[in-house]
């Protein structure tokens, strides 16, 4: 039954994946010891959630939700309600306009390790991400490390240098760190973001978050970083569209040149 189960998930998914997708932004906020994750669905959407390896602790704050069972039974959530959800893939029609969070005890602020420990995605959304995504020319990135007089190893070794590097502090963010076309991992939108928002700080105290680490070079940046009170923040430069159902938000990117030049003319810490 499991495995029936699981095939009519998959295809299902793969010809979702075919139409356009619904605007479904996931923001992210931390706090001691708390993870918590916040979907907003749009009414009409029909939505494939990813598998929940563990129970978890929802908080379902606003809307209506048709959910359909793997053996075709149907019920319908009315916010507000607060549950456990078990284990396993949810599916489900809205109705009205839903907001729902899942809460996670831990101390991890890394999207990426977050998303490995407590969702299992299927071998379809995967390879379809990978389908999807677009691979950026880099040839402005190498030269704009010759103008700025230094090489892609130094960068990697200065990118790797875990001395002056802290986590990003607790707040909400609509960003989460993942693999990248254009180099290594980056930071991808997973909310809408419009321009002139503040995304998150780059550099506290002189020290990097994992914004500043990995945000990556573009020819055609969405994002440039400013100085406030001798810190950093990363902030939009262009409307960043965020996670569309099955596909990636977009990647935020800055140009090198300008970062540079913003870190020369800050006054030393002392």
């Amino acid at each position: 039954m499991e495995l029936a189960i699981k095939d009519t998930y998959d295809s299902l998914e793969e010809k979702m994946l075919k139409f356009e997708q619904a605007n479904c932004p996931v923001i992210h906020t931390f706090g001691p010891g708390i993870y918590i994750r916040e979907v907003r669905m749009p009414k009409g959407a029909l939505v494939l959630g990813h598998h929940q390896i563990f129970e978890q602790m929802n908080i379902f704050l606003k809307g209506k939700v048709l959910i359909i069972e793997p053996d075709g039974s149907k019920s319908v959530l009315s916010a507000p309600m607060m549950f456990t959800g078990n284990p396993g893939r949810k599916m489900g029609y809205v109705l009205e306009d839903v907001v729902w969070l899942n809460i996670y005890p831990t101390e991890e602020r890394d999207i990426e390790k977050l998303e490995t420990t407590y969702f299992k995605k299927s071998e379809t959304w995967e390879s379809h991400q990978d389908k999807e995504s677009k691979l950026l020319d880099n040839k402005d990135y190498k030269q704009a490390l010759l103008e700025i007089g230094t090489t892609e190893k130094q960068v990697r070794i200065e990118t790797e240098n875990e001395e002056d590097q802290i986590d990003i502090p607790f707040g909400s963010y609509k960003i989460g760190i993942f693999k990248s076309n254009i180099e290594g991992r980056g930071v991808f939108a997973t909310a809408d973001i419009k321009v002139g928002e503040v995304i998150a700080p780059a550099r506290l105290g002189g020290k990097r978050t994992p914004v500043g680490r990995y945000t990556n070079h573009s020819i055609k940046p969405n994002a440039k970083m400013i100085s406030v009170d001798n810190d950093i923040l990363l902030v939009a430069t262009t409307i960043i569209d965020g996670c569309r159902g099955g596909y990636m938000g977009d990647e935020i990117t800055t140009n090198y040149r300008d970062n540079i030049k913003l870190i020369g003319d800050m006054p030393c810490p002392e």
